[in-house]
């Protein structure tokens, strides 16, 4: 059990207690409590905001806010707040490993700072090859051969002066080595991701993706995105929630990368209207060094190609899932609307159909179903019960087999059969539909000769 406090100005933690405690529940795992005074009228929406953005981007964790309204006389006041955020995924990040300095991050004063921790005797051989990745013994002989002279292999590091660190970080900036694996970073993944905007937001639908890991500079980033519809206490058109590294970036929204990038979006090609949908867009970048611009590190410029790149590109893979799943609830609701239309107009084929064969002068190939109807032993109603079963039996079949893009709906009418058919009742079929052997083959096909 640890109280401690910061000391702001070495930025360093100060333990005032340190002890340990009895543990007779046998609990496990890690509980923090802060305690912050500060400006609660000013800066209450940008506390809640944060604490919200936390439980999405750690849905791991549970986290409570409360903030007590104390009077003089002891009493507490009516703003007083108290906010939780439930725990629900059980699957933690994979912890960051420590690797070794890519040659590409490295500045003149890093090299410097390593090679004054070696001993003096060691070989520059062995320092390219131990103290950075992606260098091994041939490429390191590759490189002192590049450095020309004054560099040879049994070089110990006591003789490297300031104008041989300048030789070997221009290097270094010259040579592309091999980019690192990203192992020494911990995103959250999509899985929590997801989870997280579910618990928080609620939207109708959210699709998540994340981009391969890239280099800025020498150092590795992963990008995590997610974009969302609906939702609540979101607003209409784009909202943008920034995390760097798992923490919420919440001030300076307007300049930074994802929220230039969102807004770059054409998001009509993806089935997504911004005046009428609420679109959260969601992007955590996790790296060895965060591009941040200003000294309040509030946001991330977008002239970092290599990031901008892959922000876009996550964003776009988004939106694809998005519109694949939008173009499938359009043509689920589609094809709902054609069975009701369907449905509607089944009375009046049934009508039509019996008018046809009580005027059969002389049939030829339905001549047993003209006389059926003749007789009475199929009326209208039969034809109501049959086509009525027909379509839903149609709509099963095309439930079980999917929406289909490209199935559209167009209209059409039933061909007029002589004097006692001379209206056309408006049906909907799909297209290339020949209406005759619809009617003839399929709908007649589908009914079982019975007496009334």
């Amino acid at each position: 059990h640890c109280i401690m406090d910061i000391d702001i100005a070495r930025n360093n933690p100060n333990a005032l207690v340190h002890e340990k405690l009895e543990n007779a529940d046998q609990w496990r795992g890690t509980e923090v409590s802060v305690t912050i005074v500060g400006n609660w009228t000013t800066y209450r929406a940008k506390v809640i905001q944060y604490m919200r953005m936390m439980a999405i981007i750690t849905p791991y964790a549970h986290f409570s806010l409360r903030f007590v309204e104390d009077h003089s006389d002891g009493t507490t006041g009516g703003r007083s707040l108290f906010l939780n955020y439930g725990r629900r995924s059980e699957t933690m990040p994979s912890p960051a490993k420590e690797v070794k300095h890519h040659p590409s991050s490295v500045d003149q004063l890093l090299i410097k700072q390593l090679i004054s921790e070696l001993d003096p005797g060691t070989t520059l051989l062995k320092f390219l090859t131990r103290q950075f990745t992606s260098i091994d013994r041939a490429l390191a002989l590759g490189l002192l051969k590049e450095l020309g002279e004054g560099f040879h292999e049994t070089m110990v590091v006591k003789e490297i002066d300031l104008n041989k660190i300048r030789q070997i970080h221009r290097l270094f900036q010259q040579i592309r080595f091999k980019a690192p694996d990203g192992s020494c970073l911990s995103p959250a993944g999509e899985y929590n991701l997801r989870l997280g905007i579910m618990k928080e937001l609620q939207p109708m639908m959210v699709s998540t993706f994340a981009d391969a890991t890239g280099v800025y500079e020498g150092h590795p980033f992963i990008v995590e995105a997610a974009v969302s519809l609906g939702g609540a206490n979101v607003k209409h058109g784009i909202n943008v929630f920034r995390f760097a590294n798992r923490i919420p970036l919440l001030f300076e929204g307007g300049n930074d990368v994802a929220t230039k990038t969102a807004s770059s979006i054409k998001w009509s090609n993806y089935k997504i209207s911004l005046n009428n949908d609420r679109i959260g867009v969601f992007c955590s970048i996790v790296s060895t060094k965060i591009p941040f611009k200003g000294t309040g590190k509030e946001y991330i410029a977008d002239d970092a190609d290599e990031i901008k790149r892959s922000v876009r590109r996550a964003l776009h893979q988004c939106c694809v899932q998005l519109k694949v799943k939008l173009m499938r609830k359009a043509a689920l609701k589609s094809k709902a609307e054609r069975k009701k239309q369907l449905i509607r107009y089944v009375p009046d084929v049934a009508n039509c159909l019996m008018t046809f064969f009580s005027n059969v002068v002389s049939p030829s190939e339905s001549e047993e179903m003209t006389k059926q109807v003749k007789t009475g032993r199929i009326s209208q109603t039969t034809f109501v019960e049959k086509l009525t079963s027909y379509v839903e039996l149609v709509d099963r079949e095309q439930m079980l087999d999917g929406p289909d893009e490209s199935d559209e709906v167009e209209m059409i009418k039933l061909c007029s059969r002589g004097d006692a058919l001379s209206y056309s009742p408006v049906v909907l079929f799909g297209p290339g539909t020949d209406v005759t052997s619809c009617v003839r083959a399929q709908f007649l096909s589908s009914l079982e000769m019975k007496r009334v």
